[in-house]
């Protein structure tokens, strides 16, 4: 028998078990993070991080800045002694060098061991804060000790009053030789292997079992809209971090702006990556573009060893909340399982529930109660899209209607001549339509495409009643046509009115 530690519970097997042995429901496509015995070290890694009264900044240090900052006198705290546009110095301290007297080239976020009336009795941390020349009482050479790689917005808001707080190492955890992922059902296990398959995340505001703050509801929202299918896909992994990009493109609200400390989950909220999710491996200071969103309680071994397009399988608390799309008997079940009280006067069984108040989980589950909006299911238009030939149009699509939050989504009904059926969703400036998946010689009946950019109607949506060989769903030459789906409601097509709001439903295979 040999003894594994298994999301850090001991199991006891036989000699020569397999993974899939002791995981038979494993999901196939999702990584396990593997980790040989004596693989659990703390390594320094060069890098000093300084809390300060403004925020915390990380300096990534020389050589030459380890051994002086290791053997000089640091009593923290550290009050801001002067500061200007290009600089700012904390100190005194006690050091021992032989100051040059020659001024010095300095680059911005450059970290220099400098003194006052150059005596190193009087020594000072100076940060610089732009690129310039000065004589700071350095050594002859240069006295850079290190350059700030995190925080540097925090160098531009010290001011008088301002400290140096506390220092610390910055530690990482290694060694990878002998730590690994791995999606192979049939490698065999060892004595005293560790085994992580999945992360727990908890989010911010949710502990106890209960909601104790809702400050981060709707971008803890954006969070759970990214893991609902218990999966983090790791776009990138980067030293500090790893990022899934799926919902990037997504308008997140930040809400909570904490320091990013190890195993921390925040969601983007400006930039190109807006609404991408982050995990973090290494502690960061906190940062206006992101917002934090939880917590990893267990498996941050396996954030740290996944690598770039590999799946990790997630379990988050609270599980999302969110009833829009479903029938409202089914609502009903869920939320009475949740031990939330549904507050509304629907009467009928096929009913669609289009909306939800509040709306995010957080909130919902803090009121204890929630109010629904439904309507027939006759309004409601059941459709099918096709990821496996238009990708990037369908999640363009997506965005445009709403589905890419709830399963039931709005799209503007345009108008109708023959066989033809036009909608008209508003295409946020920066959306491109390239074209994708165009026909080559016919489009069937019930076939829903939407208007490339070769048009001058780009984002038009149109679905044919009728198979033509000329023109696609939206009148326009196939060239210009991406075909992204089909209706499979089409006999509910004939009762739209120009100008109304139509519900449409996405059926997955």
């Amino acid at each position: 028998m040999i003894t594994l530690l298994l999301d850090g519970n001991r199991l006891e097997v036989e000699e020569g078990t397999r993974l899939k042995e002791i995981l038979p429901e494993r999901e196939p496509d999702c990584s396990v993070a593997i980790i040989l015995p004596g693989a659990r070290e703390s390594a320094t890694t060069g890098g000093l991080r300084l809390n300060t009264t403004a925020g915390e900044v990380v300096v990534d240090l020389t050589p030459e800045g380890q051994k002086i900052l290791e053997s000089s006198e640091l009593h923290l705290p550290f009050s801001i002694h002067w500061q200007d546009r290009y600089a700012a110095a904390f100190g005194p301290f006690s050091s021992s060098f032989s100051p040059a007297r020659t001024a010095v080239l300095y680059e911005r976020g450059d970290l220099i061991l400098g003194c006052g009336g150059y005596d190193p009795k009087r020594s000072y941390l100076i940060f610089a804060r732009s690129r310039h020349t000065s004589d700071f009482g350095a050594p002859a050479w240069g006295g850079v000790l290190g350059r700030v790689v995190s925080g540097r917005g925090v160098l531009d808001r010290w001011n008088t009053g301002d400290m140096v707080t506390a220092q610390s190492p910055v530690l990482n955890w290694a060694d990878t030789s002998r730590s690994f992922t791995t999606t192979d059902p049939d490698m065999i296990l060892e004595d005293g292997m560790e085994i992580i398959t999945y992360l727990q995340i908890t989010s911010h505001g949710f502990s106890g079992g209960r909601i104790t703050s809702v400050t981060a509801a709707q971008s803890v929202e954006q969070m759970l809209l990214s893991l609902q299918d218990n999966r983090f896909f790791v776009g990138r992994s980067a030293s500090t971090h790893i990022r899934d990009d799926r919902k990037a493109g997504t308008e997140v609200v930040c809400q909570v702006q904490q320091p990013r400390r190890e195993g921390a989950v925040t969601v983007r909220c400006h930039g190109r990556s807006a609404g991408s999710l982050y995990i973090y491996i290494q502690d960061l200071p906190a940062s206006p573009s992101h917002s934090v969103t939880g917590q990893v309680t267990h498996g941050l071994e396996l954030a740290r060893l996944a690598k770039e397009q590999e799946r990790i399988h997630v379990k988050v608390n609270p599980p999302r909340f969110d009833l829009v799309g479903l029938p409202i008997d089914k609502a009903r079940e869920i939320a009475s399982s949740r031990g939330i009280r549904v507050d509304c006067d629907l009467e009928g069984h096929d009913l669609i529930i289009v909306d939800q108040y509040p709306a995010t989980t957080l909130e919902s589950l803090s009121a204890g109660s929630v109010q629904l909006k439904g309507v027939p299911l006759e309004q409601v238009i059941d459709i099918a899209l096709d990821d496996n030939a238009a990708p990037v149009t369908c999640e363009i699509f997506r965005f445009l209607t709403g589905l890419h939050l709830h399963d039931v989504g709005r799209i503007p009904f345009f108008f109708n001549f023959e066989d033809v059926f036009l909608f008209k969703p508003k295409v946020p400036r920066g959306v491109n339509i390239i074209p994708e998946n165009t026909p080559v010689d016919h489009v069937s009946s019930g076939t829903l495409a939407i208007t490339n950019d070769s048009r001058k109607g780009s984002g038009m949506v149109g679905v044919r009643t009728s198979d033509n060989s000329e023109f696609g769903p939206t009148s326009e030459p196939f060239e210009s046509t991406n075909i992204i789906g089909k209706v499979i409601d089409l006999n509910k097509l004939p009762l739209l009115r120009e100008n109304e709001i139509v519900y449409i439903r996405e059926v997955k295979p």
